[in-house]
């Protein structure tokens, strides 16, 4: 089986069983998407190859998931108080 027919059938065997919330978020997705022709956006197109072009020359800091995750909870328990 093929990369592409592997992935569609992981993810029918997901929904299949997914919870209420994720099967409305990726329902929501697919309508963006069905609506948006972003990927044909010239302007859209150049601002994510400069974007892409500062990450990949160590223009731009990045952060990884986890030190984004810690820095998130962090802020949403200050925030509680």
């Amino acid at each position: 089986m093929d990369a592409i027919k592997q992935l569609r059938k992981e993810v029918k065997d997901y929904i299949d069983t997914a919870e209420v919330k994720v099967v409305k978020m990726v329902h929501a997705m697919l309508e963006v998407e069905r609506e948006s022709n972003w990927w044909q956006d010239e302007e859209i197109l150049s601002v994510v190859e400069e974007r892409s072009k500062e990450y990949k020359t160590g223009q731009v800091k990045s952060i990884s998931w986890e030190m984004a995750k810690k820095q998130i909870l962090a802020s949403k328990k200050k925030s509680r108080k």
